[in-house]
C-alpha cells in the first residue's frame, strides 16, 4: 500500500505533469553561466594554459588572476595549486581575502548590467558546497570562506534586474567527478557517492531551499540543480537514484515545513511557523518523510542557524511564503549516464526541469569538420529522447562554440545560429560562460568560448532569440 508521502508527492507530479512553463523560470530560457565566479576554475582566468584535457574558457577582462593570487599552473592539475582546495591548503592565512577579491571584481554591477544590455534572461550559478561553510571538515578540507556572503551580494544585483537564477551545486562533498577543476578539488579520489557526503549534499540542498524561500535577495531563485555532471558510467556512481528522489523529497519538505504552498500537501497553519529551525522541526517530525529526509532536515537545523547568523538573515514569515511558488528541481538528463542509470523523472514532485550538457570539441559526436557538425546539430533529436523518458522540458545548461578544427568566422556564426535553433526547441539554452580572461597567455580562447567575446566579434545575436538565418539548417536537414 502506498505510504502518505508517495500518495501526496504522486499527486504533487501529476498537477504539474501538463504545465509548459515552470514557476519562476522564463518560457524560453537564454543564458549564461557565471563560471568560476564562486566555483572558481583557474583555467577560465588563467595566464595560461591549463592542462592538455581542459580548454581555457571565456571572457570580457583583461587579466592575469590566477597566477596574481598565488596559484600555479600545470598539465595534471592535481599536482600544484590548480583549485580552490589547494589554494587553501596553501594559503591558509590569506586566502579569504583573496578570494573575496576575486568574488568582487569577477562578478559585479557591471556585469549585470551587461547581462540586462546583451536580453539575458537566466543565469546558472555554479557552486561548491563549501559555501555552506558548517558542512565543512576544516581538519581535512580546505576551501575559503565567506562565499555566501558573496552570493547573498549577486543574487540581489540580478534580482534588482529581473533575471532568473539557477543554482548549481556543482561541486559537491568528496568530490564527484575526478581530475577535474570544477569539482574544487583536482583529484582521483572520487567519494561522493557514499551515504555520508550524500548526506551532507542534501543537508546542503535544505539550507539553500531554505535560503530561496526566506532571504528577499534570493527572490529569483527558481530552481536548484541537484548536481553538475555526474560520472557518466552509472555502474560508477552506487544509490545515484536514491539521492536523486531525497534531493526532490528535501526540497519539498523545507518548502512544506515553511508555508510554501505545496500541491499535494496541507498546508501548516500560520501558528506552526513562527521560526525557521521550528518549521524543519515539525517536517523532521513528520511520517511524510522518509528516514533519511527527516536526520537532513533534523541534521540541518544547526547549519541553517549558522548560515543565517553569518548573512544577517531576518527573514519575514508572514509575506515571503505567500509571494513564493515551489522551486524547479533540476537534474542532468537520465542520457547523461549510461549502464542502466536511475531515470530521474522518477523522482519528480512538482516543478522539475533537465539539463544536457553538449560539446563537440571533445569529440565523440561529429566527425571534425564544418559539415559532419553542422548534420549533427541540424539533426538533433535529444529533446525527442529525452521527452520519450519523461525527461522534459529540457534545456542545454552548457554549450559554446569550440570546435576540433581551425573555424573561420564565417562557420562560427553559422555554429552558434545552429546550436540556438537546436536548443531552442527544448526549453532554451544557458551558454558557458559569460566570461574568462583575457591575457596574453590565455590566447584567444574567448573567441570560441566567452558568450561577451562573440557578441563582440557578432558571432551570436544581440537579441538572443534571435538568428543571423533563420535557415541555417535547411541544407543539412535529413528526412
Amino acid at each position: 500500500m502506498p505510504s502518505a508521502l508517495s500518495l501526496s508527492l504522486s499527486l504533487l507530479g501529476a498537477s504539474f505533469a501538463a504545465a509548459s512553463v515552470l514557476p519562476g523560470l522564463p518560457d524560453k530560457i537564454y543564458g549564461v553561466n557565471l563560471g568560476s565566479w564562486l566555483v572558481l576554475e583557474a583555467w577560465m582566468l588563467p595566464a595560461g594554459s591549463p592542462s592538455s584535457t581542459i580548454l581555457n574558457l571565456l571572457s570580457l577582462t583583461v587579466s592575469k588572476e590566477w597566477i596574481a593570487m598565488g596559484g600555479q599552473q600545470c598539465d595534471d592539475c592535481s599536482q600544484c595549486i590548480a583549485t580552490e582546495f589547494a589554494f587553501a591548503e596553501a594559503y591558509p592565512d590569506t586566502v579569504d581575502q583573496k578570494f573575496k577579491t576575486h568574488w568582487e571584481t569577477w562578478f559585479n554591477q557591471p556585469d549585470v548590467d551587461q547581462l540586462v544590455a546583451s536580453g539575458i534572461n537566466t543565469v546558472r550559478v555554479p557552486l561548491g558546497y563549501w559555501i555552506v561553510e558548517p558542512l565543512v571538515n576544516r581538519a581535512t578540507e580546505f576551501y575559503p570562506r565567506g562565499g555566501i556572503l558573496q552570493l547573498q551580494r549577486g543574487l540581489k544585483q540580478l534580482k534588482d534586474a529581473g533575471i532568473a537564477v539557477i543554482l548549481d551545486h556543482h561541486a559537491l562533498p568528496g568530490v564527484a567527478s575526478p581530475g577535474q577543476m570544477f569539482a574544487g578539488r583536482c583529484t582521483n579520489d572520487v567519494e561522493f557517492y557514499t551515504q555520508p557526503n550524500y548526506h551532507r549534499a542534501l543537508i546542503w540542498t535544505a539550507v539553500m531551499t531554505a535560503l530561496s524561500h526566506l532571504d528577499s535577495n534570493f527572490a529569483t531563485v527558481a530552481a536548484i540543480e541537484a548536481m553538475n555532471e555526474p560520472i557518466m558510467d552509472a555502474n560508477q556512481t552506487p544509490d545515484l537514484g536514491d539521492f536523486q528522489k531525497n534531493f526532490v523529497q528535501v526540497v519539498r519538505a523545507v518548502e512544506w515545513s515553511l508555508g510554501i504552498p505545496v500541491p499535494g500537501y496541507s498546508p501548516l497553519s500560520s501558528s506552526a511557523l513562527g521560526n525557521a529551525t521550528f518549521s524543519f522541526s515539525t517536517a523532521a517530525g513528520s511520517s511524510f518523510f522518509n528516514s533519511e529526509v527527516r536526520q537532513v532536515l533534523e541534521d540541518a537545523i544547526p547549519v541553517f542557524t549558522k548560515v543565517a547568523q553569518q548573512i544577517g538573515l531576518v527573514p519575514d514569515l508572514s509575506s515571503l511564503f505567500k509571494k513564493r511558488k515551489p522551486l524547479v528541481t533540476t537534474f542532468m538528463d537520465v542520457n547523461w549516464q549510461h549502464n542502466n542509470p536511475a531515470n530521474p523523472a522518477n523522482a519528480a514532485a512538482g516543478p522539475q526541469g533537465y539539463d544536457n550538457h553538449l560539446y563537440y570539441s571533445f569529440g565523440g559526436v561529429a566527425d571534425a569538420n564544418e559539415n559532419a557538425y553542422m548534420t549533427s546539430i541540424c539533426n538533433l533529436n535529444r529533446v525527442q529522447a529525452d521527452a520519450a523518458l519523461g525527461n522534459s522540458p529540457l534545456w542545454f545548461g552548457e554549450w559554446g562554440l569550440p570546435t576540433q578544427f581551425d573555424a573561420s568566422d564565417e562557420f562560427l556564426v553559422k555554429w552558434a545560429d545552429a546550436q540556438k535553433l537546436a536548443y531552442s526547441k527544448g526549453a532554451g539554452w544557458i551558454f558557458w560562460n559569460f566570461k574568462v580572461e583575457i591575457s596574453d597567455l590565455a590566447g584567444d580562447t574567448a573567441r570560441q568560448w566567452s558568450y561577451a567575446e562573440g557578441l563582440r566579434r557578432g558571432y551570436l545575436t544581440q537579441d538572443p532569440s534571435k538568428l543571423h538565418d533563420p535557415n541555417v539548417c535547411a541544407p543539412y536537414v535529413q528526412q
